[in-house]
């Protein structure tokens, strides 16, 4: 019994590492070139929030998809929440009529910018962040005020979260080909470390 146990540990490592990451939250940025008068559109909006002595844009948040956008007077939009692309175009369009409600049309396609996608997952093994933390360098490592190292991989313009049971967050890519391509990177690094 106590074989197989051990045979079953040393299939356990060698095995191929189950890594998968998927796209939580992509931040884009865009213009709808006109000028938007935010306090109209808070009085006449249920789905808005408008504070402008403590910030100068106003929230609106979309229920489906699940998104919110933050609308500047110059017509510069962030918006923030959608997991895929098509539902950012699906959330700006919302925008733009919920614009035609207070009168203002928007003719232009607006530009879509990704200004940074952050994804979530897992690398498929445990990881010792003491050791991470010494071996890897641009790491910050705090376990008394946080639980995961912070790892910024420079050649993928990446930063990662990196959790002691193999989970992590991957932040400041602009594509999803991007977020695969800084784990592959991160995969490598680790590898190098362990072995």
């Amino acid at each position: 019994m106590k074989k197989a146990t051990k045979k079953q540990e040393t299939t356990k490592v060698t095995k191929k590492p189950k890594r998968d990451i998927k796209v939580v939250n992509i931040v884009v940025s865009t213009s709808l070139n006109h000028e938007i008068p935010l306090e109209k559109m808070a009085a006449t909006l249920s789905n808005t929030e408008y504070n402008p002595e403590q910030f100068p844009g106003l929230v609106i948040r979309i229920k489906e998809p699940k998104t919110s956008a933050l609308i500047f007077s110059s017509g510069k939009v962030v918006c923030t929440g959608a997991r895929t692309m098509e539902n950012v175009h699906l959330s700006i369009k919302k925008i733009i009529k919920s614009l035609e409600k207070i009168n203002i049309k928007i003719s232009i396609e607006p530009e879509v910018k990704i200004q940074n996608i952050v994804a979530s997952g897992s690398v498929g093994m445990d990881l010792n962040l003491n050791v991470l933390a010494m071996k890897l360098e641009n790491t910050e490592y705090e376990p008394e005020q946080f639980p995961g190292l912070v790892y910024k991989l420079e050649e993928a313009k990446a930063t990662f979260l990196l959790f002691s049971n193999g989970k992590i967050v991957c932040t400041g890519t602009k594509s999803e080909a991007e977020v695969h391509s800084a784990l592959e990177k991160l995969i490598v690094n680790l590898k190098k470390v362990k072995a």
